[in-house]
């Protein structure tokens, strides 16, 4: 369950169980959007670690970087979202092949691609 309480700052925190998530308008931290596309370059992290251990390799040095597209209808229209990863010396072309088909299978990536089926409920409760 997450939660937030709206004030008059330009501030939002939002409570999910033990952690809390700090959001701006102003700049001063991500707005969502920002965070929507952090969360996709951490999963890509998460699950090049998950690789790596599974591989009997170290993840240190490797490098992700990810860049959202908008699509034809503006900033708020994701077409493409491009993850690029570099490898320090070391890795073989098939240990690279498994992390990057790892990253490929990201939990976030996957409801984002087969998230058209969400339903999406506002309810006003007393």
């Amino acid at each position: 369950m997450y939660k937030t309480v709206v004030d008059s700052s330009l501030k939002i925190k939002v409570n999910a169980g033990k952690f809390e998530a700090d959001y701006a308008l102003d700049g001063s931290a991500m707005n969502p959007l920002e965070a929507f596309y952090a969360s996709l370059a951490a999963c890509a992290a998460v699950f090049t670690k998950k690789a790596c251990k599974s591989l009997g390799v170290s993840a240190a040095g490797i490098e992700i970087d990810c860049k959202p597209f908008a699509g034809p209808g503006g900033p708020l229209t994701l077409s493409k979202f491009r993850t690029e990863v570099r490898f320090p010396a070391g890795f073989s072309a098939e240990q690279k092949a498994a992390i990057i088909d790892s990253i490929q299978h990201c939990a976030v990536k996957e409801i984002v691609k087969t998230g058209a089926g969400i339903e999406f409920l506002v309810d006003e409760v007393a």
